[in-house]
């Protein structure tokens, strides 16, 4: 438990909606530090049964992500809530119930939306210090215009810190003129505790389903788990294993999405005549489920192209359970988490034939169990640094730079 601070400190949390990535973290918070905190929701997705187009399904997470903290739900009068545009979170009462509440301190999550930048404003007027947390990144593309340089340096310089997730998080933040000064270090984890390889359910659970595939004890798999988009690459990556044709490997699909027939037809159109099926499909998996089909694999898969991988954080998930992985060079978490030869493999994009390569040296080094264990130990040490302990690290130490004390460790 960190110990108690003579300042009193009140931190009013402003988040999209509930994840099961950031409610175990708040929870976290709650038990060992003496943070007065409460959470205040812009959306109920999540823990309401609602349709999300990208897995093509309506689903609600079935982990717990409301008890063990102070939270409560802001309405959102918005025709159309969610993150594809700018009203698409849009909280009138927010500023009345934050009044209410009193908070000494704001953490915000996101800039790009109307709650988000009359909450800047509002916090500024007040001189309440407001910190931000994002996890964008500028690999692959270049400089930023000049217009969106000045833009953001306009909005960032009104927050009084930024809790950045890695590398090249930081370096982003950097590009639009943030002094280091301001940057703190509170690096993207999920729930050590449910993502634990040694648990015996999570093995039951996984020798499960690899008999549901079908899957000998002997053959190797790759795992791709997430959402079935262009995006992602998920084409890319089935292209690139039924070139390399290796009997003893086994490509499974976890997810669901716009690309998943085409993904189906790929993988028939690939099979040769009477060659045993080597691509699996299951479908979307909830959290509970997730660290069994993590088990399973030998390596996990995250290809994504352009932007759009601000982080990863299934690469997180997949490490803590001791799993190596392979990325594209663009995935944000790379320059921190993956290291080609050390965690895993890394590859570029842009480079013809580049996926198909890695795999390919994923594979060759698989095959030796020496290796796997080796490559087991550095991918469970690189990421025993990514935990809440970590993450509040960065928040306290925001929270003390400000002038007044805080809660320390």
């Amino acid at each position: 438990m960190i110990p108690p601070s003579s300042a009193s400190r009140r931190l009013a949390v402003v988040l999209s909606h509930p994840t099961q990535y950031y409610s175990p973290w708040f929870r976290w918070i709650r038990e060992r530090t003496t943070i007065e905190m409460r959470v205040f929701y812009l959306w109920d997705f999540g823990v309401t049964d609602r349709f999300d187009p990208s897995f093509n399904k309506a689903f609600k997470w079935d982990v717990d992500l409301l008890s063990g903290y102070d939270y409560e739900f802001v309405p959102n009068v918005s025709r159309n809530p969610g993150p594809e545009h700018f009203f698409g979170f849009n909280n009138p009462s927010l500023s009345r119930r934050l009044e209410a509440w009193e908070p000494t301190d704001l953490l915000l999550f996101g800039y790009k939306w109307a709650t988000h930048i009359r909450l800047i404003l509002w916090a500024n007027r007040r001189g309440i210090p407001t910190m931000f947390r994002g996890d964008s990144h500028l690999l692959g593309r270049g400089d930023p215009r000049l217009f969106t340089r000045l833009a953001l340096s306009a909005i960032f310089s009104k927050f009084s810190s930024f809790l950045y997730v890695g590398t090249a998080n930081r370096s982003y933040f950097e590009a639009f003129g943030v002094p280091a000064a301001k940057l703190f270090f509170a690096p993207h984890s999920v729930n050590a505790a449910l993502f634990n390889r040694e648990d015996p359910a999570h093995i039951e659970a996984a020798r499960n389903v690899r008999a549901e595939l079908g899957v000998a004890d002997s053959a190797k798999v790759v795992l791709f788990a997430g959402k079935l988009t262009p995006a992602k690459q998920p084409a890319a990556l089935l292209e690139a294993f039924l070139r390399i044709r290796r009997p003893d490997t086994v490509l499974v699909f976890v997810g669901d999405g716009p690309e998943n027939a085409r993904l189906r037809a790929l993988a028939e159109d690939g099979r040769g005549k009477g060659e045993p099926a080597r691509v699996r499909f299951l479908p979307f998996a909830n959290q509970s489920e997730m660290p069994a089909r993590y088990l399973i694999a030998d390596l996990f898969v995250l290809p994504s192209q352009g932007s759009y991988e601000t982080w990863g954080l299934a690469v997180n998930e997949a490490m803590h359970m001791g799993v190596p992985c392979l990325v594209s060079s663009r995935v944000g978490c790379q320059l921190d988490l993956v290291t080609s030869g050390k965690t895993g493999w890394v590859f570029d994009p842009t480079e013809p034939d580049a996926l198909e390569a890695a795999l390919s040296q994923a594979f060759s080094e698989l095959e030796s169990p020496e290796r796997a264990a080796e490559l087991r130990r550095e991918v469970k040490s690189r990421v025993s640094e990514y935990d809440y302990g970590k993450t509040t690290e960065g928040l306290l130490a925001a929270l003390s730079a400000r002038g007044s004390k805080a809660p320390h460790g």
